[in-house]
């Protein structure tokens, strides 16, 4: 799947907002502010569950890495995922 696509519908996902659990929320981290080189995906089934976190690395940017974006979407779609939340912003790890 290309890559802006996948970007596309995870997008609309996100733009629903809040409808319940199953909630997945994406969060991406990296060395630099403008260079994200992981991404983690958490899993909640219900209001104060127990959270399934999964974790994705790449040498360049996992946002434009088309592999990884499509993966995601496939998790939010076979997971049922009701709300789907995401940080675009990079948190910077030491």
């Amino acid at each position: 799947m290309n890559v802006d696509k996948a970007k596309k519908r995870i997008l609309k996902r996100v733009q629903r907002g809040f409808k319940g659990y199953p909630q997945i929320s994406v969060e991406y981290f990296g060395k630099a502010p403008n260079l994200a080189t992981e991404v983690v995906i958490t899993f909640l089934s219900e209001e104060n569950g127990e959270p399934q976190i999964q974790r994705f690395t790449g040498d360049k940017d996992v946002r434009e890495d088309e592999a990884i974006q499509s993966v995601l979407l496939k998790i939010i779609e076979r997971a049922g995922a009701v709300t789907v939340v995401e940080s675009r912003a990079v948190s910077v790890i030491a």
